[in-house]
């Protein structure tokens, strides 16, 4: 039912988005670019409104507002291995070690290809890859709201996304934008029924951050579900994007694992040493149990209202009955985010590509009176602004 409604709306908008005889006169792709247009600026207008109140801040205290983007704590990993390639670790009185072979090689590869052709420095390298992708993503997420529910709810979807309270990520020299837009577009091809594109891209998700199996998940998923109803039409593309969806994060983790020794468990013992494994949320409680009962830091309580919140909008994101790819897209990162435990501040920053958690919200502005949805539009904006500034310039603790 779900997936004949969900194809029937595609169709719909596909025939009727854009002024009569646009998809006539122009390409394909720039049809489709028209269309997102106003969404993308509204996009571009919130965070660069966010940027600004940042910067402004950070002249006030005296930080260099480029350097806060480009070299805050994991930025920092990154640009020295796309500088000096991978080796370094760092060893804590405790014992703990900790590996750059952690993080993985897509965006430092594409810093250094960037640094290599253009007169710039890595740091502005990786903001220049970061605010690419973003824009990138923020139209890879209005081409999937716009094929299921249509352009107002599209534009509500990507304005909604880029005032999240910690969308300041997508400003920073961080792989969530290179994995947001990855994923959002490999979506969109598992969608429209381009299943080499949906591989390809998703191969491609897998080398940009650990969390980018749940695109691979979500590509089987419902590779596996067409299969499963005898789909003859291109079947061999089918089983091509299924093979290909998990080659990335698959290479990568064997290539860890082969270097440390351990060729299957190599990688999450190198994940151990940065206090990252999947104990099926043992220690997000453990920290929820620590910030309920004692006076704690204030990302902190901001993180448990933000996964609470992100666990409320996945129940609702379940009620819509959204297409299978979005679920287990969705559902993985959740599950990996919930279920992960370690640097429990960084847990909306790994939740940051679930954008699908927002259309029952997107749906809901778009029906709003107009007042009502400014407002509720201007409050969220002054708490993005806010907080993104208070992230990178006043947190005590990592981003």
């Amino acid at each position: 039912m779900c997936a004949r409604r969900c194809s029937l709306s595609a169709e719909t908008f596909d025939k009727t988005d854009g002024a009569p005889g646009e998809t006539a006169s122009l390409p394909r792709w720039r049809a489709a670019l028209r269309r997102a247009a106003p969404a993308l600026g509204l996009f571009a207008a919130a965070r660069l409104t966010g940027l600004l109140v940042m910067a402004c801040w950070a002249w006030h205290i005296d930080r260099p507002p480029r350097r806060v983007l480009a070299r805050s704590w994991d930025s920092d990993w990154y640009l020295l291995i796309a500088e000096h390639g991978y080796g370094r670790t760092l060893t804590w009185p405790d014992g703990a070690v900790q590996s750059d072979l952690a993080f993985f090689p897509l965006y430092p590869a594409l810093v250094r290809a960037v640094a290599s052709v253009l007169p710039v420095t890595s740091g502005s390298a990786g903001l220049l890859i970061s605010w690419t992708a973003a824009g990138a993503a923020a139209w890879g997420v209005y081409a999937i709201g716009e094929r299921l529910y249509g352009r107002r709810t599209a534009t509500a979807l990507v304005l909604l996304w880029g005032l999240l309270p910690h969308s300041v990520v997508l400003s920073m020299a961080y792989t969530e934008p290179l994995l947001t837009a990855f994923a959002a577009w490999s979506l969109y091809a598992v969608l429209s029924g381009r299943w080499l594109w949906a591989g390809t891209l998703s191969a491609l998700a897998g080398l940009a951050r650990p969390n980018g199996i749940a695109v691979a998940a979500a590509v089987c998923a419902v590779a596996g579900y067409t299969l499963l109803k005898r789909e003859r039409r291109g079947e061999w593309r089918i089983w091509a994007s299924a093979a290909l969806a998990p080659v990335g994060w698959c290479a990568y983790v064997l290539y860890v694992g082969f270097r440390t020794g351990d060729p299957l468990g190599g990688y999450f013992q190198v994940q151990s040493g940065w206090t990252s494994r999947f104990d099926f949320g043992v220690g997000a409680l453990r920290a929820v149990r620590e910030i309920v009962l004692r006076p704690t830091m204030f990302p902190l309580v901001m993180t448990l209202v933000i996964v609470g919140a992100s666990l409320a909008l996945f129940a609702l994101l379940v009620l819509e009955r959204p297409p299978i790819a979005l679920l287990v897209y969705t559902g993985v990162l959740v599950l990996i985010t919930v279920g992960g435990s370690g640097f429990f501040e960084s847990k909306p920053r790994f939740l940051l590509p679930a954008f699908p958690l927002l259309l029952a919200p997107a749906r809901a502005l778009t029906k709003a009176r107009p007042g009502t949805a400014a407002v509720l539009t201007a409050a969220l904006a002054g708490l993005s602004f806010a907080y993104g500034t208070y992230l990178l310039t006043l947190s005590p603790v990592a981003l």
